[in-house]
């Protein structure tokens, strides 16, 4: 039977883990703080928003939220972020992503201190990930990798020598656990919409990652995995009102040995992960 890796559970372990950090820091007049940057009202970023309150309520970090009308001027965003930056009670500080088409994200992201960057998007942070000088445990990394590495390591996953099937490829998702997984000696394949026989590439897979989100124009199906692959479903799809991944759960769950289910698998993973990310940069600047 498929060993389906609970995401949920796990996060629950961590952030208990992180209670008790944050406790000794209070206990030392220290107040971790994650300031959060959230332009216009689209409902999804509302929903996100208010969630990552309940997360930081949950293990005692403060949330600052600062919310902006859509026709805000990038200008006003980019000093609030600076100001932001000089604050030493501010320890994290979250760009919630999209922004409207007027404003540049990577220009309001490079704004923010790399040491404060608890979404591990600043071009220093990213470069040196892909330079090797990075601390997997210390350093301030993407979430969504960061949370899916904890899976697979909570579950025994070895990915040495491995072929991996990423199918995403943005600066979120596929560029940044594909170096990760590298570091761990994976062999790793990117896809994307572009990609020719891409059937054929999940099916050599032992490891498949999937993190479209585009259904029902792409589903991963049981057709597509080898028997046995590993298969970790970072998909967000709403298909009458009911949250679902990209994987078709029965087929996959026929075939594959292990498999995130959705929700419940990445998602409170990732969430977990910008807490304990904001918790680096408390205690050491996520050096």
């Amino acid at each position: 039977m498929v060993v389906l890796m609970d995401g949920k559970a796990l996060a629950e372990e961590i952030k208990g883990e992180l209670r008790r950090r944050v406790e000794g820091l209070r206990e030392r007049g220290i107040t971790p703080t994650l300031a959060t940057l959230l332009v216009g009202d689209h409902p999804a970023s509302r929903t996100y928003v208010e969630g990552k309150r309940r997360d930081c309520a949950e293990v005692g970090i403060s949330f600052r939220l600062h919310h902006f009308p859509a026709s805000v001027e990038e200008g006003e965003l980019r000093e609030l972020i600076r100001r932001l930056n000089e604050e030493e009670g501010v320890h994290g500080i979250f760009l919630q992503l999209p922004v409207p088409p007027h404003l540049d994200p990577r220009r309001l992201v490079e704004e923010i201190s790399p040491g404060k960057d608890v979404d591990g998007l600043h071009p220093y942070n990213v470069g040196r990930l892909w330079k090797g000088q990075y601390d997997p445990e210390r350093s301030l990394l993407p979430c969504t990798p960061r949370g899916i590495l904890k899976l697979l390591d909570r579950y025994g996953v070895e990915v040495g020598g491995r072929l991996v099937v990423i199918i995403n490829r943005s600066d979120l998702v596929g560029k940044p656990l594909a170096k990760l997984l590298l570091d761990r000696d994976a062999s790793v394949l990117l896809c994307h919409s572009r990609t020719r026989n891409l059937e054929g590439r999940t099916r050599e897979a032992e490891v498949v990652v999937s993190a479209v989100g585009r259904r029902p124009s792409f589903v991963l199906t049981g057709e597509m995995i080898r028997e046995g692959a590993v298969v970790v479903d970072v998909g967000m799809n709403y298909v009458g009102g009911r949250l679902m991944g990209d994987a078709d759960f029965e087929g996959v769950s026929r075939k594959a040995s292990h498999l995130t289910p959705v929700p419940g698998g990445v998602g409170p993973m990732t969430r977990a992960m910008l807490l304990y990310n904001t918790l680096l940069a408390c205690e050491g600047g996520g050096e």
